[in-house]
């Protein structure tokens, strides 16, 4: 089956569709439309170059013709490994998704291991887990049990690892995992779907309630927009006193959450203080600052560090 693959399976075709590729390149995106519907004439049932089309129709200001090829990826691409859906929210065709389809996260980060550090850390000034990390030193406390959701390669376990027993990390994608092992830091490392309803049992490898006395999630919450289900994670995994520390990129004012044009969630202030109240966790600190670059702009974000009454 085709529809999952980058590639058309025809040399002749993926040729065409690098040609396609240059000239969008070139901000000729009209004309690499046009080449790349020459192509899809030829493997109609190539979901991944129905998105790239979508996405130059998008670029040339053809907004009905992306919205009808974006509908075509997902027809060809149930699973929608491309992030069709939210593509189609942003183009006003659908109600923006309380989640991503969690496919497309996975190989979204699966493709991104190998450069994620080098991107983010060297060429878009990320910093969160070091003021994340910093947030849970101002505690004073030291953690016989801290679980990292959404480690990715384990950036922020070599930060917190000397106030820290056992430190256990959980991702979606199992490349990003191989990546968070090379560190050694981490004692436990598994995967799991945080956009799941909180079925420790089914998420966590030798999962056990309340055993947790530090949680933290860098950077990963902005990958979901609904926060429900990850907060009622926390809530199981937390221990009585345990700290929890995260982030999530700043909404503005009011509302809940939006989906932006990066295809990431952004959340105000307010609907986290409303959910950590709902789920009985006492706010410690909240701190606004920058959290990295984006297309040469600065992304701002909100640090919380938050406490499981004891």
């Amino acid at each position: 089956m085709q529809s999952h693959q980058l590639s058309s399976g025809d040399v002749i075709v993926d040729r065409r569709a690098d040609y396609a590729r240059m000239l969008e390149e070139g901000g000729e995106p009209e004309a690499a439309a046009e080449l790349m519907e020459q192509a899809l004439e030829l493997v109609p049932a190539w979901a991944a170059g129905w998105y790239r089309f979508a996405t130059y129709l998008e670029k040339a200001g053809r907004g009905e013709a992306a919205i009808e090829a974006y509908r075509r990826t997902i027809a060809l691409d149930p699973e929608d490994i491309f992030g069709a859906t939210l593509k189609l929210a942003l183009l006003g065709d659908t109600t923006i998704p309380d989640r991503p389809p969690s496919r497309y996260v996975e190989r979204l980060f699966d493709d991104y291991a190998d450069r994620f550090e080098t991107a983010l850390v060297d060429k878009l000034d990320y910093s969160v887990p070091q003021k994340l990390a910093a947030l849970v030193a101002s505690t004073g406390r030291r953690y016989e049990c801290a679980v990292d959701l959404g480690c990715g390669t384990g950036l922020l376990g070599p930060e917190i690892r000397g106030r820290i027993g056992r430190l256990e990390g959980f991702d979606l994608s199992q490349n990003m995992l191989v990546k968070a092992q090379e560190k050694q830091v981490y004692d436990h490392l598994a995967q799991a779907d945080l956009s799941l309803e909180p079925d420790l049992s089914g998420l966590f490898a030798d999962a056990a309630r309340d055993r947790a006395d530090l949680v933290t999630a860098a950077d990963v919450l902005m990958y979901l927009g609904n926060l429900e289900s990850v907060f009622a994670i926390i809530g199981e995994l937390a221990a009585s006193g345990a700290d929890i520390a995260f982030s999530v990129e700043d909404g503005g004012e009011g509302g809940s959450f939006h989906l932006a044009p990066s295809l990431r969630y952004a959340h105000s202030e307010a609907y986290v203080r409303l959910l950590l109240a709902r789920h009985g966790l006492e706010i410690l600190k909240v701190v606004k600052t920058v959290i990295r670059k984006d297309g040469g702009n600065s992304v701002s974000g909100i640090l919380f560090l938050a406490r499981k009454p004891a």
